[in-house]
């Protein structure tokens, strides 16, 4: 069940509420891409193996994996506000303390909290769900999912001048005040969400997680010091399948687990999450690849001698474009439907990284590289939420795109630790140093083609979605499923939101809260008071209401699960001063 308490007035929210989350999503981006342009320095700067260096981005993808869902479930139970400045306070702790230290295991240590940043990502798209009226929803939702492509493609030129013209260690400071900024931001503008869902958090479901992921990911990295078919890789590939089948089987049996498995067993779902998987792979290696063969000296044959910042200018359109096609994505999408979309994304990434191959040999063919994949993964990305919206249920559509989010973010760190791994292992050692090669870079390459090679063949076996109406709501948007199906159908509550006096209000936020506590949808009552809700299935719901100089109401209702509507009006009690 859940209640509509909040532990301060109800206020509504100001015009600044969408600019100041999506602010913080690009602080987020930012903490991916930090280290990006100084990559082939860290095995000096940091007087470790090339393999070790490898961590300290992956450590902050793996971290980011894991928050997804646990920040999420903790911003259910205790305040999406509170948990989204959480976040924000661990990432500024981990950005302080890398940049106090330049030994390896603390920087690792640094990277790994400042990862924890990625919880706002969904933190902020809940907040806008619970605060929003139906017709910004879609636009602001989008702005929040390129604000990560936006602080990607920005981050890299700025972090390249910094390091270029200061002492490394600045760029955790930089990002330490960025973080500090969006906390003070946050605490002045964004209001919390009166929505609470009861329950325990699952510990034992976010241990794991992280157990399992580790397991995973440490012998990919370390795979080639320790021995492929050494009893130390071996054992923890064998460790790290038991402890995810494990937990799979501890998520299906706890009645609120941290990720929602039982989704999966919907062939659409299932496939949707692989070809996730394999885009994340994708999005990771460009950044990886094209900074390290832009800054290497022309003397080693291959290198393109180019500064920093150069190297950042080259990468950034990555980024941007990814965010100019989401209007490409919502015709494409009304037009075709988001498995066609799906597949043109895929497409375009495969001739980026095909043709990206013949392109390393002038800085000008990296951007064109840019270019086309940014705009194949803006496509891809802006795919998976309207395929999972389509293929579950209203009541499932939280649980459904959350467990998509975390599959992206493993193919993320994948992509980071197998891609490291291959250029430390063909790389050549001149007097110490650890120089990567042009093979190392053609083979990750093909390791990207490759694995969009099977997202597409993934893709293909999807079932066709017919085209939506409305695109860029659903790719955006998980309630929209449920706003949409309320206009439908007959199975619903329906009602009219009065004041104290009787009188109809106007423009009250509904929603509709299931018996495991999940929105199962959502609505605006209308000039007359008015409103419908879907009812996904059968049983007990939670019908709570809220509108601007009221305070909130809950009503526990029941619905038999035949098509007839359940009449329920909603009496608003008396007015409050707003905050």
């Amino acid at each position: 069940m859940t209640h509509t308490t909040t532990d301060q007035p109800a206020r509504r929210p100001s015009g600044a509420l969408v600019p100041v989350l999506a602010f913080a999503g690009i602080v987020v981006a930012v903490m991916q891409t930090l280290l990006v342009p100084v990559i082939k320095d860290l095995p000096q700067l940091l007087s470790t193996a090339p393999s070790n260096a490898t961590w300290v981005l992956t450590s902050t993808l793996l971290s980011g994996a894991v928050a997804t869902p646990i920040m999420g479930r903790l911003g259910d139970l205790y305040g999406k506000r509170r948990m989204l400045l959480a976040s924000l306070a661990v990432m500024v702790v981990g950005a302080l303390v890398s940049g106090l230290t330049s030994t390896v295991l603390p920087v690792i240590v640094g990277r790994t909290l400042q990862g924890f940043a990625m919880g706002a990502i969904p933190l902020g798209i809940g907040l806008m769900r619970d605060m929003l009226p139906r017709e910004r929803l879609g636009s602001a939702m989008a702005l929040m999912s390129s604000s990560i492509g936006v602080g990607g493609g920005l981050a890299l030129p700025a972090a390249a001048l910094v390091a270029q013209h200061a002492d490394w260690h600045t760029l955790f400071f930089g990002a330490a005040g960025l973080g500090v900024v969006s906390i003070v931001l946050t605490l002045l503008v964004v209001p919390e969400s009166p929505a609470r869902a009861e329950g325990s958090f699952d510990l034992l479901g976010a241990l794991g997680l992280s157990a399992g992921l580790v397991l995973l990911l440490l012998p990919v990295t370390k795979g080639s010091d320790w021995g492929w078919a050494s009893g130390t890789t071996l054992g923890m590939f064998g460790a790290s399948v038991l402890v995810l089948a494990l937990w799979g089987l501890l998520e299906l049996r706890v009645s609120a687990p941290l990720v929602d498995l039982r989704t999966t067993a919907r062939r659409e779902v299932l496939l949707t999450n692989l070809a996730s998987i394999m885009v994340g792979v994708s999005f990771y290696v460009v950044s990886l690849v094209l900074p390290q063969l832009l800054q290497l000296p022309k003397a080693t044959g291959y290198g393109l001698g180019q500064s920093m910042v150069v190297a950042g200018l080259c990468v950034a359109p990555l980024g941007l474009t990814m965010m100019f096609t989401a209007p490409v994505y919502a015709r494409l999408s009304a037009r075709y439907g988001p498995k066609v979309t799906l597949i043109i994304g895929l497409l375009v990434i495969a001739v980026g990284y095909g043709g990206g191959l013949g392109l390393m040999d002038a800085p000008w063919g990296t951007v064109v590289t840019s270019v086309v994949l940014g705009a194949g993964i803006g496509l891809a990305y802006s795919s998976l939420p309207a395929l999972i919206v389509g293929a579950v249920p209203a009541s499932e559509t939280g649980a459904a795109n959350g467990l998509n989010t975390l599959m992206r973010s493993i193919g993320t760190s994948v992509s980071s630790a197998v891609i490291g791994m291959v250029l430390a292992n063909t790389a050549h050692h001149v007097n110490g140093l650890a120089i990567p090669t042009m093979h190392g870079f053609r083979v990750s390459f093909l390791i990207a083609t490759a694995a969009v090679a099977l997202g597409l063949l993934l893709a293909v076996f999807l079932p066709r979605q017919r085209p939506s109406a409305k695109p860029q709501l659903r790719a955006s948007s998980e309630e929209d499923a449920g706003l949409e199906a309320a206009e439908a159908v007959l199975r619903a509550f329906r009602g009219r939101v009065l004041d104290a006096e009787g009188a109809p209000v106007a423009r009250a936020k509904v929603t509709l809260i299931d018996r495991r506590g999940r929105q199962a949808g959502a609505t605006l009552s209308a000039e007359d008071g008015s409103y419908t809700l879907a009812v996904p299935a059968e049983g007990p719901y939670v019908v709570a209401a809220r509108a601007a100089g009221h305070a909130p109401l809950a009503s526990s209702a029941s619905h038999s699960g035949d098509d007839r509507p359940v009449d329920l009006d909603l009496a608003l009690p008396g007015e409050t001063v707003p905050a």
